[in-house]
């Protein structure tokens, strides 16, 4: 879009603003807030060459919202401002195609377009909608011809026509500019535009440029990672992110589609490579095959795409337990896959395995005392993912899918109910609304969507009627639920929305069950604003009715008239979803009374007829309604409301409401019938004239209703408010004395509001009392009283507006069908020449005299008071925004050499489909004039006029800007539109099935002028800046706001401005005070979104700001004692070190094509102008940190800003290497850190490159290439292996070994082109002189080889910055690690005595110190010959044999991750000094980052441990449990996995169960007697299982989250043991054993089970629940619980272990211990509840048969005899009986099934039985009432009368009982 104005509007994204067309992009319009136009980067023709594709032709779909429209789309950046030539007169055609980006693109005058609609016709209601261009579209005979013609336009006017291509040239320019060291300034934001762009999806193309996207990825990835770990600057890194992210949004939709066939085998083999999945590049594979893996192609290309990987990935999918964070990754996969291949895929295999991982994902609890692990919560799926992959799964022919999602929600039904609420449950809402919204997408896709290249859906795999219906019903029970949840309706009311799409018939009933009742209750608005909102989303399918529901229509009426209460003054949230609700019903349905129809029509339906007969309510309920919305008003007055002393303004709430009023009696009366409205009318307008009500708050709402009404129906309406109100007024003001009084009478005042309002309508019905209302203006305009003035200045704006503007006049819709896009039948106003002529009427009348007042009194020549001042100022401010869009802009000579182009810079003309009338006055021009000069006279005389000076501020706003509408304005308009169509949206049959309001209210368009800088735009932005800079804040806030606007809106005005800004920040002006000081410093600061003045993209710029920022400490107007100074500083540096990326110094374009040698020239002077300003930037910082006096802060801020400047491409300038390395000794902390960061950097810079060379692992092996996958420890790996017998011990030994520094090459497969470093002799020269050193080198090398220098350094290195914060320093560790890499071992006899001093000192800050030195220097030795290491090894083993036998419990974690961080990326052959140090603490950091290469060490260190797994001591103990967990995470039983060479869990375990067998072969209760303390002498066999047992407890703990599978078979061993252990209560008080236990059984009961570990493990359950200890059989119980649950579909697939497991638990309902009897029927209401275990007629009969049992007749008993404490053998059973029957009762607490009133009948015939069944009994009958009392009226329905008088008997003394006694209703009343 070139220079000049812009249109705005619509979805964002498309540079037009058109009606139901295409977004808007912020970005590529100047007038945009978000991003600087002097940021931006005027491209050079021969830039823009070089960024021209090749040339392809091949045609793309048009934007697919209008068929009748065809736009420009912003294909290139936004962010790279391209201006377009005008070329020939305006209306010409286009002939033949233009040249694209680069060539002279005829763009001129933009003229109103009127499209060719169907044949010949003309489409009316797009006739006034503007395209940018002179692009007028022929008329085309037939559809055809027309789509043919629309779909060049992306083609012709930007010279490329293929999507795919393009879009990967654009990635990869952006790719290569950003990791170039040849960065243009202007980096490409894509912000998966090119996704949204038009694809053709009949004849896809493959080329070979896609597989350049998935390089791009590959690269990026890899790039952001390594700057990340090397320190580079955060701009560049922060910029990779992005793209990222920008690479996988256009990644993921269009381009997968286009890779060639043979791309999947190429993307397996460069990325199979990084899987081992004990590394961070397992993430990083799956990533890529999530991002880039082909997944639509065509089925007879499977074998070449999915088929090569789905049984690989799915099988590792599977096979893991513990839910690592590429899990999630590879659901999304498959989820895309799924989606994309619907009927293709075999996936019932998997069905119970992704059922049970969604279930689990969903982290609910379970049980008392769960613990969940800390990796379930943050590595969980994407609900958003795993709905889709169910959603594709639905179908087929076994409908299996189907069963287990009705299994899922029964499961989980309960969980939605209002009184359960958690973290767990924001996931769960979001699956309720996300499941039908995709069924519904898919529907749309199978039976709605036009065909298209995407595989099809095979008919077999469609979804069936029946599968929809059994879908909906098996979702419908928790929607309802969810309805009154804790957090909201919103996502029940979308779902509902939804599924009332798919069917009406099942949904809607139930919803208004619930609506009825709730719209009669006064008690529960909660209820009624949660039911209204969710019948406000079935609203569109309630009245359509159609054949699934014909009588929806019917209940539209009774819903409106039960609405009615809500509008009610004392609950705000429910009169406003009433107003929500009525304004919706009001939408969709004409209130037209069809009841004659009756009489004249005899073939009616019986539903027809009944909705024609309850029409005739239609006026009865407007008249009601308005009824209401009076009470609401007059309960509303300022009287009512507010004390004396409170504000008249009108409140947020009050606001709400009048909005929420106004909109809905709009709509009401917009669908009425004429007759319908006349009533209506007639009674509003008695209301308004038979009341005076104040205008602050009632007045407004009345006054809104009215301007209602007159909007529907001008004529009619302006014929009684205008003559009325005019004569009023007139009357009124007849005496003089009114207009000279200062409180006007509230008569006058209201009817002044009302006329005001009256008058925004259609302007030719206007023109008629155009006399009248001249006159009311000429007398009120001048009233002294302001609220007088201000509201004939309100009467003037709108009068002008409606005389001006373009917009639609009505908006009516019929019934909820959809409008018909091409006979819309709109009704335009467009301003008639009368109209206008009126308008520069009003303007020549009010307007002038004015100016020209005001010109006199900015002169001299007049003297006005403020008030007079103010009074004309709103005149001239409402005229400006009544005429916006009559207004030409400004005009004037152009501000020149603000920056060098070769392209023009003119301003391209837009108009907006009003011709301005250039023979007239500009008046815009006339009150710039004046009112500059106005405000140079008040702030030279009267600058606390503060009140005229926010009028002059608002007016200069909207003469730079106002072009008929303001942003916010359309914001907010267009966020409600979105609202309004996102909840009336048909998203199953979709192309746009919008009502016809909706579709009108489409066309907004917003216009604002942008964007060539010219003079009279510099003056106003420079009075701005004088403004900004005022002694009063508030004129400075406002001045500010305005200031960034215009900012934002003109072509490099801030290259004008900066210079202007800094003025006040220099610190040799003595006239500057504090306020201008800190409005200066606002202006560099910006605001949120806007322009930052301060950080700009641009060299010219920096060069001066930043120096100046840092001078400005020595201001006189600085003082860092005020507060607010030092944070605008602090904000200053914040948002500069969070906003800055790096500037290019150098592009180059490599073409040498004649015609752009001169662009090339220009460009290389650029080039040397950006390293001109770079150094000179570097200077001019130096020299202000330098200066003598300057506060500390500055100097801090300075070298914050210098340390910005580090850059990959180009080392700084010695003197700031000086600079930096000498203040890595300041005495500042906050200066050092920055130095040690950017002396790391300065090294990253002077890093030499060492030569690579490509090897062959198989030879190396000696053995052969694999003819299949297979991972883990394989032959051909094993000389990786660290093995001490073969470890390179000699020089020679060292120079012929090959080794490979990154861990994770060779485990799954050996990449493709395998590198390695070559030997020592082809690397850079070691030990080199002084003399052999660059300058930048050599100066390091002079400070560090000065032992002062490194003393002094230690030294503070030595020091405790934060005590007992202080963690090991990566910062300082890579400039040790740079040091050692770049100068090898020159530094090391200045370090060695610094070395041995540290390691002896004990305290923690030196031995941290000392830790990072080390971890640096071995690291930096990676390159060092095998002499220089071998020395250096000779150093460091004392120091660390030394170091480490000084650790402490504070230094343990700094010598850890000292150990980690120095074997990360390292050959483990290199480290052998190291590792045969061998100490256990401090080498599992190290173990771990070597993962599987290191089996010989993990087998030696296992075999060091197990003799000292009986330790004492507890932390001891944890630390063996976490070694542990690292040695056998290598035992991985992963699909393609050898056996591993390293510590297997089987072995070990057998070996432990041999020691633990004395603890397991007794029956009674382990108790700890185990003192902490180590004994002397021998121990017993049973104490010393004890203490291995507790380690062995913490070695299960730490694995449970860490590993990525379990041993089940292992772990079963030893769970009997856990279950005699573990306590039944939950007491923290206990021994650490017994809490060990219980927390460790809790983990292990959340494992993932398989299909086969399913009858081991019940088993073992079997065989505990014999035990002899109760403890034992109780816990089996708990447990039995969460695994079931965390396992569900696993155990409900095998009906063996159902079976077993139902036995199992009514057998414990049999123990002899109540403690069991009772947990087994907890456990059994839960199985029943979660639908594992069904109700049915055997268990029921058991149980009842069970309470049958005859109990022993009382015999007389000692009291102390033991018989009393042993219950008998019948009383058990019957209590059995009696528990199974409680726990089926309480296995459904929000519903009441058919055969629970029986079984609580049976139960009450207990109450009376003995002790624990009473109890029981009452217990179960308290819990009945306490979960039924919320729906107790529906619930009581299931009972007979006399069941319900047992239940009233039963309860009556509790104080609940009347809730039971209630009298039943008459069903017909219901």
């Amino acid at each position: 879009m070139g220079p000049g104005q812009r249109l705005t509007g619509g979805r964002r994204g498309w540079g037009t603003a058109l009606c139901p067309t295409g977004p808007q992009d912020p970005y590529l319009c100047p007038g945009s807030s978000r991003w600087s136009p002097c940021s931006r980067l005027r491209v050079t023709a021969e830039a823009l060459e070089a960024l021209r594709p090749p040339p392809c032709h091949f045609p793309t779909e048009p934007p697919r919202s209008s068929p009748a429209l065809s736009v420009l789309p912003c294909f290139f950046s936004p962010r790279i401002q391209v201006v377009f030539r005008p070329a020939g007169p305006p209306g010409k055609e286009m002939s033949g195609p233009p040249r694209g980006l680069l060539g002279p693109l005829p763009l001129q005058t933009v003229v109103p377009l009127k499209l060719g609609g169907k044949g010949e016709k003309v489409n009316p209601q797009l006739q006034y909608c503007f395209c940018f261009g002179n692009y007028n579209l022929p008329k085309h005979k037939t559809k055809k011809e027309r789509k043919e013609k629309e779909r060049i336009s992306l083609g012709e006017l930007f010279g490329i026509t293929q999507f795919g291509q393009n879009n990967v040239h654009m990635l990869e320019l952006k790719y290569n500019m950003i990791i170039s060291p040849f960065w243009l300034i202007v980096i490409f934001r894509l912000d998966g535009k090119m996704s949204s762009l038009p694809v053709n999806k009949e004849t896809p193309f493959k080329s070979p440029l896609m597989w350049h996207a998935f390089g791009i990825g590959t690269s990026l990835k890899f790039t952001a990672e390594k700057e990340q770990n090397e320190g580079k600057g955060k701009s560049r890194l922060r910029s990779l992110v992005c793209f990222e992210e920008e690479i996988k949004v256009v990644c993921q939709l269009p381009i997968i589609k286009y890779f060639p066939a043979d791309a999947t085998a190429e993307m397996l083999e460069e990325w199979r490579p990084l899987m081992c999945p004990f590394d961070v590049t397992m993430q990083k594979a799956i990533t890529y095959f999530e991002i880039f893996l082909p997944t639509s192609l065509p089925p007879e290309l499977h074998h070449k795409g999915f088929k090569l990987w789905f049984d690989e990935l799915i099988g590792l999918w599977v096979s893991v337990q513990n839910l690592p964070q590429w899990e999630g990754q590879l659901v999304n996969l498959f989820a895309r896959l799924a989606t994309d291949n619907i009927g293709y895929i075999d996936w019932d295999p998997y069905v119970p395995k992704i059922f049970t991982r969604i279930l689990r994902s969903l982290n609910l609890p379970v049980g008392s005392s769960q613990v969940l692990v800390p990796r379930f919560l943050t590595n969980a799926y994407d609900i958003g993912h795993a709905v889709i992959w169910i959603t594709a799964m639905m179908g087929g022919p076994s409908k299996l899918v189907q069963k287990h999602l009705a299994g899922l929600f029964n499961s989980i039904t309960s969980f939605y109910h209002p009184s359960n609420n958690g973290r767990w449950l924001n996931k769960l809402m979001k699956l309720l609304q996300r499941l039908p919204n995709s069924v519904v997408r898919r529907l749309h896709r199978e039976r709605y969507k036009k065909p298209s290249w995407l595989t099809p859906v095979p008919d077999s795999h469609k979804l069936t009627d029946q599968d929809v219906t059994d879908f909906v019903q098996c979702i419908i029970q928790p929607v309802l639920l969810a309805m009154f949840s804790k957090t909201g309706s919103l996502e029940a009311a979308q779902a509902l929305q939804n599924l009332a799409l798919m069917r009406p018939e099942l949904v809607i009933p139930p919803v208004l069950e619930r609506t009825y009742p709730a719209l009669e209750t006064l008690t529960e608005p909660h209820q009624l604003t949660a039911t209204l909102s969710c019948v406000i989303g079935v609203a569109r399918s309630l009245v359509s009715g159609g054949k699934w529901f014909p009588e929806g229509p019917t209940h539209m009426l009774p819903l409106l008239m039960r609405a009615l209460p809500g509008v009610d003054p004392n609950d705000f949230s429910k009169c406003m979803i009433t107003f929500q609700f009525i304004a919706t019903f009001s939408t969709l349905v004409p209130l037209v009374d069809c009841s004659s129809v009756l009489q004249e029509r005899n073939d009616l339906t019986e539903v027809e007829r009944e909705l024609c007969s309850a029409t005739a309510e239609f006026e009865d309920f407007v008249l009601q309604f308005m009824d209401r919305c009076f009470g609401l008003i007059e309960s509303s007055t300022l009287e009512q409301t507010r004390e004396e002393t409170e504000t008249e303004k009108m409140t947020h709430l009050e606001s709400l409401v009048e909005l929420g009023l106004s909109s809905t009696f709009s709509t009401i009366l917009t669908q009425c019938s004429k007759e319908i409205f006349m009533v209506a009318l007639q009674k509003v307008f008695n209301f308004s004239v038979s009341h005076i009500f104040e205008t602050r708050v009632a007045g407004r709402m009345v006054a809104d209703m009215c301007r209602a009404a007159v909007k529907c129906c001008p004529e009619e309406s302006l014929k009684l408010f205008v003559p009325h109100c005019c004569g009023v007024i007139t009357q009124l003001t007849m005496n003089d004395d009114v207009l000279n009084e200062e409180e006007l009478d509230k008569e006058l005042l209201w009817n002044l509001q009302l006329l005001s309002e009256i008058t925004r309508v259609d302007g030719k019905k206007l023109l008629l009392y155009r006399e009248q209302l001249v006159k009311i203006l000429q007398r009120t305009l001048h009233l002294t009283c302001k609220q007088g003035y201000t509201l004939s200045c309100n009467l003037l704006h709108h009068l002008l507006r409606s005389t001006t503007l373009i917009y639609p006049t009505e908006y009516c819709s019929d019934w909820g069908k959809p409008g018909d896009l091409w006979n819309l039948g709109i009704q335009w106003h467009v301003p008639s020449s009368e109209e206008v002529a009126f308008a520069f009427y009003l303007l020549d009348s009010f307007l002038r005299p004015e100016l020209v007042k005001l010109q006199q009194c900015g002169d001299g020549e007049l003297e006005m008071s403020r008030d007079d001042v103010l009074q004309s100022l709103t005149i001239v401010h409402n005229c400006l925004i009544g005429s916006g869009n009559l207004l030409p802009p400004l005009k004037g000579e152009p501000v020149t050499n603000l920056v060098p182009s070769m392209v023009s810079l003119d301003e391209t003309k837009l108009c907006t489909g009003l011709e301005y009338d250039l023979s007239r006055e500009n008046h815009r021009e006339a009150i710039a004039r004046v009112i500059r000069k106005l405000l140079n006279h008040i702030l030279n005389n009267s600058e606390d006029d503060t009140k005229s000076l926010f009028l002059i501020i608002k007016i200069i706003g909207d003469l730079l800007q106002f072009q008929g509408s303001h942003k916010h304005e359309f914001d907010s308009r267009w966020k409600s539109f979105n609202l309004v169509k996102k909840s009336m949206e048909n998203r199953l049959h979709g192309k746009k099935q919008h009502i016809r309001a909706l579709l009108i209210d489409r066309l907004r368009t917003l216009t604002v002028e942008g964007c060539e800088y010219k003079k009279i735009h510099q003056d106003m932005i420079r009075d701005l800046l004088r403004l900004s800079t005022s002694s009063y804040s508030q004129v400075r806030n406002k001045a500010q706001q305005t200031f960034f606007a215009a900012l934002g809106a003109y072509n490099f005005c801030c290259r004008d401005i900066i210079p202007l800004v800094l003025e006040f920040l220099r610190p040799n002006r003595q006239d500057v005070t504090q306020q201008q000081f800190k409005g200066a410093l606002y202006c560099l600061l910006g605001n949120h979104s806007g322009v930052c003045l301060a950080n700009l993209h641009d060299w010219d710029c920096i060069v001066q700001t930043w120096p100046a920022i840092v001078s400005s400490g020595l201001s006189k107007a600085m003082s860092l004692e005020k507060p607010s100074i030092v944070r605008l500083f602090d904000d200053l540096a914040e948002k500069i070190h969070r906003q800055f990326e790096t500037i290019g110094l150098d592009f180059t374009v490599m073409l040498s094509s004649e015609e752009i040698k001169e662009g090339l020239k220009r460009q290389q002077e650029k080039n040397a102008d950006a390293l001109r300003n770079y150094e000179n930037l570097v200077n001019s910082l130096l020299d202000g940190v330098e200066q003598r006096n300057l506060p500390w802060k500055f100097e801090h801020i300075g070298i914050g800003l210098l340390s910005l400047l580090l850059r990959d491409d180009r080392v700084l300038p010695l003197r700031a290497i000086r600079f930096f390395v000498e203040n890595l000794n300041h005495d500042a902390i906050v200066v050092r850190k920055m130095a040690i960061s950017a002396v790391a950097g300065i090294l990253k810079q002077l890093k030499r490159t060492h030569k690579k060379l490509t090897i062959n692992p198989y030879e190396i092996s000696g053995y052969p290439k694999p003819t299949q996958i297979l991972a883990g420890d394989r032959p051909d790996n094993h000389w990786l292996h660290y093995d001490s017998k073969s470890i390179p011990r000699t020089k020679k030994e060292w120079e012929s070994s090959y080794f490979v520094e990154k861990t994770h090459w060779g485990y799954y497969t050996w990449p493709r082109n395998m590198v390695v470093y070559a030997g020592v002799e082809e690397q850079p020269k070691l030990g080199r002189s002084r003399a052999d050193l660059t300058e930048a080198e050599q100066i390091i090398f002079d400070h560090f080889s000065d032992p002062k220098f490194v003393e002094q350094l230690i030294t503070f290195l030595s020091l405790e910055d934060r005590k007992g914060k202080d963690k090991f320093n990566p910062r300082r560790f890579c400039l040790f690690k740079g040091i050692f890499r770049n100068f090898d071992d020159a530094f090391l006899p200045v370090l060695k005595p610094h070395l041995e001093r540290l390691v002896a000192d004990s305290h923690e800050s030196t031995q941290r110190c000392v830790a990072e030195i080390i971890a640096g220097l071995i690291r930096g030795s990676k390159h060092w010959t095998f002499e220089k290491v071998e020395k250096l090894w000779e150093l460091l083993c004392p120091l660390l044999r030394t170091a480490l036998s000084n650790i402490t419990v504070e230094t343990y974690n700094d010598w850890g991750t000292c150990i980690a961080t120095s074997c990360e990326s390292r050959d483990p052959r290199k480290l052998h000094w190291l590792f045969e140090l061998f100490r256990l603490y401090v080498l599992q950091g190290g173990l771990a980052q070597q993962e599987w290469r290191v089996p010989e060490l993990l087998h030696r260190l296992l075999k060091y441990l197990e003799p000292k797994l009986t330790q004492v001591y507890k932390n001891v103990r944890e630390r063996i449990g976490s070694v542990l967990t690292y040695i056998f995470m290598i035992d991985v039983s992963l699909p393609n996995t050898a056996p591993t060479a390293s510590p297997r869990v089987p072995e070990f375990t057998a070996r432990i169960l041999e020691k633990l067998k004395p603890l397991m072969d007794v029956d009674e209760e382990i108790q700890n007697h185990v003192m902490e303390e180590n004994g002397i002498g021998e121990e017993d066999e049973r104490t010393q299982g004890i203490k291995l047992l507790k380690t062995i407890l913490k070695w299960l703990m730490a694995s449970a989250g860490r590993s990525f599978s379990t041993a089940v078979k292992e772990q079963l061993q030893l769970l009997p043991l856990f279950f005699k252990i573990a306590p039944v209560e939950n007491d923290n008080s206990y021994d650490e054993l017994k809490r060990d236990a219980k927390l460790c059984l809790s983990l292990m009961s959340q494992g993932l089970l398989y299909p086969h570990q399913v009858p081991l493990v019940l088993q073992v359950l079997k065989q505990t629940a014999r035990s002899s200890s109760w403890h034992a059989r109780y816990t089996v119980l708990t447990y039995l619980q969460t695994m079931v649950f965390y396992n569900l579909f696993v155990f409900l697939n095998n009906e063996d272990a159902v079976k077993d497991i139902r036995w199992l638990v009514i057998s414990l309902l049999e123990d002899e211990q109540l403690e069991v009897r009772e947990m087994a029927a907890t456990t059994l209401s839960g199985l029943l509840q979660c639908n594992f275990l069904t109700m049915d007629s055997p268990m029921q009969i058991h149980f009842e048969q069970l309470c049958k049992t005859k109990l022993p007749k009382k015999r007389k008993r000692d009291p102390g005899s033991l018989g009393d404490t042993i219950p008998s053998a019948e009383l058990v059973k019957r209590h059995a009986g009696v528990l199974g029957l409680g726990a089926c009762v309480l296995s459904s607490p929000y519903d009441v099934p058919t055969w629970m009133p029986q079984l609580l009948m049976n139960l009450s015939a207990h109450l009376n039985d003995p002790q624990p069944i009473e109890m029981t009994v009452k217990k179960t009958l308290s819990n009945f009432r306490r979960t039924h009392h919320d729906n107790w009226q529906e619930h009581k329905q299931q009972f007979t009368d006399d069941q319900l008088l047992v239940l009233t008997d039963l309860l009556m003394s509790s104080p609940h009982f009347k809730l039971f006694s209630s009298k039943i209703p008459d069903p017909q009343n219901r």
